[in-house]
């Protein structure tokens, strides 16, 4: 630590924030042309891995607001890429779906985000990257547990 805070140079947090910058930029960068961001990318890949999955549910997985995600579900729903039920099946939730358009959408964007995440690891070995993943994986765990 220096003497007024965090030293930037040797901080863990710091580095794993600019890292995280970096890489949105960067994926934001490939999903454009596609007219796409992130977080839509983030919603139509956790609608393909686990369909179904509410407002609240999509929006924790994409880390923005309920309110942030809805305004997103509307416009995908518009579009043809998601859809949801006219009314809930049980409850209040809508369970939202990817369409044939949005599973079309989801691929193309993949292929640009993949060739950002080969990107950034081209400089790791396998054996690198796999202790990169570990190493990850139990920070996360750990700041989850203590919360």
């Amino acid at each position: 630590m220096s003497q007024d805070g965090v030293d930037l140079e040797t901080s863990l947090g710091y580095l794993l924030k600019e890292a995280s910058s970096v890489l949105r930029v960067a994926m934001e960068e490939v999903l454009r042309p596609l007219g796409m961001t992130v977080t839509h990318y983030s919603c139509l890949e956790l609608l393909a891995q686990r369909p179904g999955l509410s407002n609240s549910e999509l929006a924790r997985g994409a880390f923005v607001t309920r309110q942030s995600m809805n305004v997103l579900l509307q416009a995908l729903e518009r579009d043809g890429y998601v859809s949801r039920p006219a009314a809930a099946p049980v409850g209040k939730v809508l369970p939202t779906r990817l369409t044939p358009r949005g599973r079309r959408k989801l691929e193309k964007a993949t292929v640009a985000v993949r060739s950002v995440e080969l990107r950034m690891l081209a400089g790791l070995t396998e054996s690198e990257q796999t202790g990169a993943y570990r190493i990850l994986r139990s920070m996360i765990h750990s700041l989850r547990d203590d919360a």
